[in-house]
């Protein structure tokens, strides 16, 4: 194979990569795939993973026996004399070794054990929320570039119409058909225009560059595509107390309330002692006889009120302290969910009338002004109002738009979509 031809084929590979590269670059990214790359992306939903694991094993040693104890001692050594420090000649003097076993009750170890799992279940619905977060965050993101981009379709649609009417005035001006007003009037608009399409690509920089968080600088640069059913009822339509309640964030507390509710239990428990017992082998010199011991330990629970009672007592503050916070929070979710239903559903009507009555009419007035204009009946300024006005309304109609859907996605995704939750994990 020769050099050139090596260098030839080389050259060929590099033009098709960089070709690909441009094609993937070119290559839209809807709202779903979003979802499932900021998923895939995400390091604390691999965090709570592993928070839950730990939580698990934890819950798996904490209902075994605690480990047995090995007990090595020299008793009765002499200190001084003409037995000191001997071994064999005192028969007080002992070698000895020993094991000892503490035995909590079987119902402590459950409970430990199941307060362990309660800490599972309350790392895993914070992992829920954490999700719908993502998820809600990487929507409000795309959604805001979408429409951004789409603002700036909008005006540069009409950047294009002035340039020919800019055209159009100079043409006339120039064989004497038209005023030099004109022409000032559309050099106006055109700069307006410009000024406007800087203000829209600061806001879609802004945009991609929120989004390139989720899913990466080089999706995030990729066309959106593929709008999400934002016209339909969030949450089903729904927001009753039991809906609310499946909030993660509530799900979350609930289960710290199990988990505090349990370590009542626990302190319950601890009201009956745990026995300890030991066996040891304690060995004395050739001319005495060894020794064998057993023992149990029990603790003495001499101040039960002052102690055991007390810590109960506490426990049961704390898991108080929780439920109101709980109910607390439900309020708030509820007030808030509701109020933004209400922001939804005032944008829906809103949005209706926009595209039924107030761009129609804008339109046509538009309409009515060019040709009153090319009747030669009103100047071309009037004409530009006229569409200028017609532009400002589209662009609130899709800014208003772009609200709605903001307060649809906030309400979509207070609960996680689980069709996303279990996206391929992809490299940062």
């Amino acid at each position: 194979m020769s050099i050139h031809f090596s260098i030839r084929r080389a050259v060929i590979s590099v033009l098709l990569a960089v070709a690909g590269s441009a094609t993937l670059a070119a290559d839209p990214i809807t709202f779903l795939e979003a979802q499932r790359l900021a998923v895939g992306r995400s390091q604390q939903l691999i965090a709570q993973d592993a928070l839950t694991t730990a939580a698990k094993e934890l819950a798996v040693a904490a209902g075994q026996l605690p480990d047995p104890v090995l007990k090595l001692g020299l008793e009765n050594l002499p200190a001084n004399g003409p037995d000191q420090l001997s071994l064999t000649r005192d028969f007080m003097t002992m070698r000895r070794i020993g094991i000892m076993q503490e035995l909590p009750r079987a119902e402590k170890r459950r409970l430990k054990s199941e307060r362990f799992e309660r800490d599972a279940l309350r790392v895993q619905a914070q992992r829920q929320l954490t999700l719908a977060n993502v998820q809600r965050d990487t929507a409000l993101a795309w959604l805001d570039r979408y429409y951004s981009l789409s603002m700036r379709d909008l005006i540069q649609q009409q950047v294009e119409e002035t340039r020919l009417q800019t055209e159009a005035a100079n043409i006339a001006f120039r064989t004497g058909r038209g005023s030099q007003a004109d022409v000032f009037a559309t050099r106006a608009a055109a700069i307006i225009l410009q000024d406007r399409i800087s203000q829209i690509d600061q806001q879609a920089r802004g945009a991609t560059l929120m989004l390139a968080r989720w899913v990466g600088p080089p999706a995030a640069a990729r066309p959106p595509t593929g709008m999400p059913s934002w016209r339909s009822p969030p949450l089903q339509g729904g927001t009753s107390e039991q809906q609310i309640r499946q909030h993660p964030e509530l799900q979350a507390m609930a289960a710290e309330v199990e988990a505090l509710e349990t370590d009542v239990r626990l302190a319950q428990a601890n009201k009956q002692a745990d026995w300890s017992v030991e066996a040891s082998y304690a060995q004395r010199g050739p001319a005495y006889s060894n020794m064998v011991s057993i023992g149990v330990s029990i603790p003495l629970q001499w101040d039960r009120k002052s102690r055991q009672d007390r810590e109960v007592a506490s426990r049961l503050a704390l898991v108080d302290e929780a439920r109101a916070r709980y109910e607390d929070m439900l309020r708030i979710r509820e007030a808030e969910v509701r109020s933004m239903f209400n922001d939804w559903q005032t944008g829906m009507e809103r949005v209706a009338r926009y595209h039924n009555e107030l761009i129609p009419a804008t339109t046509q007035r538009a309409e009515a002004a060019l040709t009153t204009y090319r009747t030669g009946q009103s100047d071309l300024a009037s004409a530009l109002s006229a569409r200028q006005g017609e532009i400002d309304v589209r662009l609130q109609a899709l800014s208003l738009e772009a609200e709605t859907a903001r307060a649809w996605a906030r309400l979509n995704f207070l609960i996680p979509d689980q069709s996303t939750a279990f996206a391929t994990k992809e490299t940062p």
